[in-house]
């Protein structure tokens, strides 16, 4: 008796393709069940959990009246919602708040250019330091708020009871490290 007969049966019995898909199945069962994967995300391996600080940079923000902006919970010692590349992060605490003047550039009679303070009242433009404090995960790439790295240069998109922008991290730091 042959081993695979004319119709590719092992023993005239079982076709081969049926007996690979079978294994097949077996084995994904097998690694599923008995050797799972690592929990959580690639970014919690060997990291923890410390205090950081992040500046950010508001340009040009339009609003007619800033003050309105901070009675709404938006001042030192409020929180804010922060959305990282599209990404809900939920609610850190604002540390500061500093309102930068507009300033413009004027021409001296010498030829020399100075900065001066925006002389129009009709100027709806705002520019804002911000300090925001909360929880990162420290990692060797970076920290992490969320699912998403912190680094110079990212938006950050702010949003609570009366608004809604973006604003350019410009510093990140880290206590404790």
């Amino acid at each position: 008796m042959a081993i695979f007969d004319s119709k590719g049966r092992l023993f005239g019995k079982i076709n081969i393709l049926d007996l690979g898909a079978a294994l097949v199945i077996l084995l994904v069962i097998v690694g599923i069940f008995f050797f799972p994967g690592t929990s959580g995300s690639v970014a919690q391996v060997g990291s923890k959990t410390v205090p950081i600080e992040v500046d950010l940079a508001v340009r040009g923000l339009n609003v007619r009246d800033p003050e309105r902006l901070f009675d709404n919970g938006f001042k030192k010692g409020g929180k804010t919602n922060v959305i990282i590349r599209n990404q809900p992060y939920g609610q850190i605490g604002i540390k500061s708040v500093q309102t930068l003047d507009r300033t413009i550039l004027a021409t001296q009679p010498d030829g020399s250019v100075k900065e001066v303070k925006d002389p129009r009242s009709n100027n709806f433009s705002t520019d804002m330091l911000l300090t925001l404090e909360g929880k990162a995960l420290a990692t060797p790439d970076g920290p992490v708020l969320g699912n998403s790295k912190v680094k110079i240069g990212m938006p950050f998109e702010l949003e609570g009871y009366n608004y809604n922008f973006n604003a350019t991290v410009i510093d990140v730091r880290l206590q404790n490290k």
